[in-house]
């Protein structure tokens, strides 16, 4: 999409878009009491502010591009990574969140420091604000940049440092209330655009029975034989609960809009919409993949499919309005991200280990100097990475995150169902088993010629290594001399809403039937 597809009324469209956000930033921001935290929105977030930021965090630019394209070479079966979640969100609705509100904690890293210790704390700090700075920070706005350095004509240094004054302006301005508010206009905006886009691919098809007789069959099922080389079943049944558990249950970015929900009741009612939202998923970024292979099957280049459609397809005007949402899609997720490191870094680092009395003002400058600091270092590792050629980075750091999940996953799963789990074997887990993870995953995306044999698929290899890191973890537990015992966290005294039980369940059951249905 380069910047002659923009016309006169696509820059007004995006104008107005940019002056709405703005203002629903600063409206959102005066709501926060005067001295009050920027972390947690003063534990006011509604089920729909919940859902909303935690779908929002989760859709970056990136994923619209990446969906379309797979749904043009193999049609909805990457749907997976969106509607298995439910279960792993459902974890966190009835698991998880009662747990952590229970605990009345900022961050992550304070409820292990709770289970396991002020050790098992710090290291998890830090290994949280890594994972923020590289997978949240630096390869979102990669990604952005690009697709703005090609709608402006600018680079990458410019585009990415653009995308963080909007999102560190929300950050610092209003903390997690303003993040949260503007995730609402921006998502309900990504949806009116992405659903007008797949109507107007539908009727240029010619409707849906037209669309299922112009594509292969197998381009809608959910499940691919074990021979399938980029989606085979089974490593997608055992792998992605891995990963699932790490983004959806133990991530700081995604999990912090339940941290601050008014009570459970609101968390577990938030989650669920996010669920259903997930099932918009496959409609709003997969489908316009297909679809576009029905109307252009010769495009080249399959990583061009949404925006081969919205040249096609919109109007003037509404290609102002794509950008826009594209644009949406980042702000959100790099405002959460932002949001997130702050906390973590102020709370876990400053707060416990240098000022433990710190007033809220105090706490409050520090947060915003991180988020300027973060920011500024996310900008140098954009530039690093776009500087790097010949490389399909998007692909290398996809996998990455593969590898990344293993240990995470195994501390919390251990930590919450398993009370004999020791300090020792969390911090064991959490330094050598991310080592160990990590150095698998170089071999496996760089493999020496020593090493030159076919590897599992990238999911199953997720799943192996995190099996070994809970089996090391029991052995290191069982042998351990140091009995000092840490009481897993109680969940939040709340009577189980009726309507969230019945929601889910309704969830479960439409779920089901999606995949009974798709296969």
């Amino acid at each position: 999409m380069n910047t002659h597809y923009m016309h006169s009324l696509d820059w007004m469209i995006l104008a107005i878009y940019f002056i709405i956000l703005l203002a629903i930033g600063v409206w959102a921001s005066s709501k926060r009491k005067k001295e009050g935290s920027l972390f947690l929105a003063e534990h006011s977030l509604r089920w729909h502010h919940i859902g909303f930021s935690m779908w929002g965090t989760n859709v970056g630019p990136s994923m619209l591009i990446a969906s379309a394209s797979a749904g043009f070479t193999t049609g909805i079966v990457s749907g997976n990574y969106a509607w298995y979640a439910f279960v792993f969100i459902a974890l966190l609705a009835f698991v998880f969140a009662p747990r952590y509100l229970g605990a009345k904690v900022h961050t992550l890293p304070e409820f292990m420091g709770l289970r396991f210790g002020q050790s098992t704390r710090n290291i998890l700090a830090w290994y949280t604000i890594v994972t923020i700075i590289i997978s949240w920070l630096a390869l979102t706005l990669f990604a952005g940049g690009i697709l703005i350095r090609q709608v402006f004509d600018i680079p990458m240094w410019m585009s990415a440092l653009v995308l963080l004054i909007i999102s560190a302006f929300f950050t610092m301005l209003g903390g997690l209330k303003a993040v949260a508010y503007t995730n609402v206009y921006q998502m309900v905006l990504l949806i009116v655009v992405s659903l007008t886009l797949v109507i107007i691919g539908l009727d240029r098809v010619g409707g849906v029975s037209a669309l299922v007789a112009k594509v292969p069959a197998d381009y809608w099922v959910m499940f691919k034989p074990n021979t399938d080389e980029a989606f085979p079943w089974l490593p997608i049944i055992l792998g992605y609960p891995v990963m699932g558990i790490w983004f959806w249950c133990t991530d700081q970015s995604m999990v912090q809009p339940v941290l601050a929900a008014k009570d459970l009741r609101e968390g577990q009612l938030g989650t669920n919409f996010t669920g259903w939202l997930k099932i918009l998923d496959v409609a709003l970024y997969i489908l316009p993949g297909i679809i576009c292979f029905a109307l252009f099957p010769t495009l080249e280049n399959p990583d061009e499919a949404y925006l081969t459609m919205v040249e096609n397809l919109f109007p003037v005007g509404m290609v102002g309005l794509v950008f826009a949402v594209l644009t949406a899609c980042l702000v959100s997720t790099i405002g959460s991200a932002l949001n997130a490191l702050s906390t973590v870094f102020t709370m876990d680092v400053y707060v416990k280990n240098f000022k433990p009395g710190a007033p809220q003002w105090e706490i409050n400058l520090v947060g915003r100097l991180v988020t300027i600091i973060g920011a500024a270092l996310a900008i140098v590792l954009t530039i690093a990475i776009d500087a790097i050629k010949g490389l399909n980075l998007f692909n290398v750091f996809q996998s990455v995150l593969g590898f990344i999940a293993p240990p995470m996953a195994a501390v919390f799963v251990l930590g919450i169902f398993w009370k004999r789990t020791t300090t020792r074997a969390a911090n064991f887990a959490l330094t050598v088993g991310t080592i160990f993870c990590l150095t698998v995953g170089i071999l496996y995306l760089w493999p020496p010629e020593w090493l030159q044999f076919p590897w599992p698929h990238f999911m199953l290899l997720s799943f192996e290594l995190f099996v070994i890191l809970v089996v090391s973890m029991v052995v290191i537990s069982l042998t351990d001399k140091d009995k000092t015992v840490y009481e897993i966290p109680a969940p939040v005294h709340e009577s189980q809403s009726r309507l969230a039980i019945g929601l889910w369940i309704a969830l479960a059951v439409v779920m089901i039937g999606l995949y009974v249905y798709f296969n």
